[in-house]
């Protein structure tokens, strides 16, 4: 049985990863808080074979030296985009990073890790994956900046001749579905959705401040997380030799095609309420993300993606059998 390790396995993706594992019958070293994992119900029926807390990992992986981990996937971080502390953020989104990074070079393991699309900024570059982009980048916050900077010192390493045998970073779009409440207002908007329509039957969407773009006109690249496992397994199986690549669906949709697809979901009449942005975010709100998938799909990645309807459907039958 392969042995894959995965941090931050009590999170979002990494959960969601580690229940992908159970079902190939892959064995999961699960690496995140330890008190975590006994806190969250959507953790409930996946198999963590071996829990280490994340501060102790370092030192956990030289006691267990002669264990064979056949691949690192790295899910592990601050994923709050609102995040301001830069020494937290540099300690957890870029040493942490790099000392993994360094490890699977050394023991020669797969490495596969969690970049962002927050890295593009305000998107007046565009939203291509094509590497010899990646120094222009203008990230919008502290958060898209130490992702932007492991990026960028991956691709140095490379270019020193330092790295794990294979690996590749994914640049996450608007990533939704079950097991991310924990996340509380960095949820999707398909949650935060559901929510409300559960509670008063309507949904409240942010105006459009843009001349030009009607209110709930918004549009984002929203990819559910079954596809993302599916290209993370892919990066491992295939491999994928090398690379920092896109991971959306390739097709924008509105935020209104969004809270439609819930409101069908749920069954409820729709009703939307349109809402001021607030004022603190409202010259970084992003009014369109979309990303080029064809590196990706160079690599041999041929699986459509699931549209915002069947993603919405699939996510609300999990959240109802929680209620």
């Amino acid at each position: 049985m392969a042995t894959y390790l995965v941090t931050g396995a009590a999170g979002f993706i990494g959960a969601r990863f580690a229940e992908s594992c159970n079902a190939r019958g892959l064995s999961v070293i699960a690496v995140d808080e330890k008190a975590l994992f006994a806190k969250r119900p959507e953790h409930q029926g996946i198999r963590f074979d071996q829990v280490v807390d994340r501060d102790e990992l370092f030192d956990w992986l030289t006691r267990s030296s002669s264990l064979k981990i056949d691949a690192v996937v790295h899910m592990g971080a601050c994923a709050n985009t609102m995040e301001t502390d830069v020494e937290f953020l540099r300690r957890v989104n870029i040493e942490y990073s790099q000392k993994l990074w360094n490890y699977c070079t050394s023991k020669k393991i797969p490495f596969v890790y969690a970049s962002s699309a927050a890295t593009y900024g305000d998107g007046a570059m565009g939203y291509d994956d094509d590497e010899s982009l990646i120094h222009g980048l203008k990230p919008l916050n502290d958060y898209g900046n130490s992702k932007q900077i492991f990026d960028q010192w991956a691709l140095e390493q490379e270019k020193a001749g330092s790295t794990p045998p294979s690996w590749a970073g994914f640049k996450f779009f608007n990533v939704y579905g079950f097991g991310e409440r924990h996340k509380e207002r960095m949820a999707s908007v398909i949650l935060h959705s559901y929510d409300q329509i559960l509670k008063a039957g309507r949904v409240k969407l942010f105006k459009s401040h843009r001349p030009g773009i009607n209110d709930g006109e918004q549009k984002r690249d929203f990819i559910a997380v079954e596809d993302v496992i599916g290209v993370m397994h892919f990066a491992v199986d295939k491999p994928i030799r090398r690379g920092i690549f896109n991971l959306g669906t390739g097709c924008a949709q509105t935020f209104l095609d969004l809270v439609r697809a819930v409101f069908e979901a749920t069954g409820k009449p729709e009703q939307i309420d349109f809402i001021d942005t607030p004022i603190e975010i409202r010259d970084k709100y992003q009014y369109f993300t979309e990303a080029r998938m064809d590196r990706l799909k160079a690599e041999g990645y041929s699986k459509p993606f699931m549209g915002l309807r069947d993603g919405a459907k699939k996510y609300v039958s999990r959240l109802e059998k929680l209620r």
